[in-house]
């Protein structure tokens, strides 16, 4: 059975939702997803960096992200015919441990957490394919990458890109139709 490696932030779960929810408040600004297109919040506001960091690094700001539309259901159809592992950079944002792990088993309560990897760099994953938002990390990986839209990379040229999970559906049972 082939193995998918899928990352967790702004693939299953929706960051910049809660980004631009918690950004907004604190900050008293006015900052929309559009505004992100091409970029992230720390590029748009270099100043506030230190306070953006922080604002992820709080050990709740995970627990409560929206799931992105059709993800649990493709993963859970995918399930059935592939392996699938959860890789997720969180050694960027140490505090995010506890509220990732229980996001997932909250949320994706049929997959297996031995399969939950929680690391830096994506190219010790062990998968026939990685699905992640991050150029960096599907440059690294050793096998099939997909780079999953978001808005930072709206502008990022990949070999393989799926903007939404039902493309991501397709392209994975087109490719058991294919075996």
């Amino acid at each position: 059975m082939k193995r998918i490696a899928i990352d967790m932030d702004e693939v299953m779960a929706d960051t910049v939702h809660k980004s631009l929810l918690v950004f907004n408040e604190r900050f008293n600004k006015h900052v929309t997803r559009e505004d992100l297109k091409g970029t992230k919040l720390v590029h748009l506001f270099p100043d506030l960096k230190e306070e953006i960091y922080e604002m992820h690094n709080q050990p709740d700001f995970f627990r409560d992200l929206p799931v992105i539309e059709n993800c649990r259901e493709t993963i859970l159809e995918l399930s059935e015919h592939y392996e699938i592992m959860i890789a997720t950079a969180a050694m960027e944002v140490p505090g995010s441990f506890q509220a990732k792990y229980e996001w997932l088993k909250e949320n994706f309560d049929f997959l297996n957490d031995n399969y939950f990897v929680f690391c830096g760099n994506k190219s010790v994953i062990q998968a026939d394919y990685l699905i992640d938002d991050n150029i960096y990390q599907l440059e690294s990986f050793k096998n099939q990458g997909i780079l999953y839209t978001a808005p930072h990379n709206i502008d990022v040229e990949y070999d393989v890109r799926c903007n939404n999970w039902l493309e991501i559906k397709k392209y994975f049972m087109d490719s058991l139709a294919h075996v």
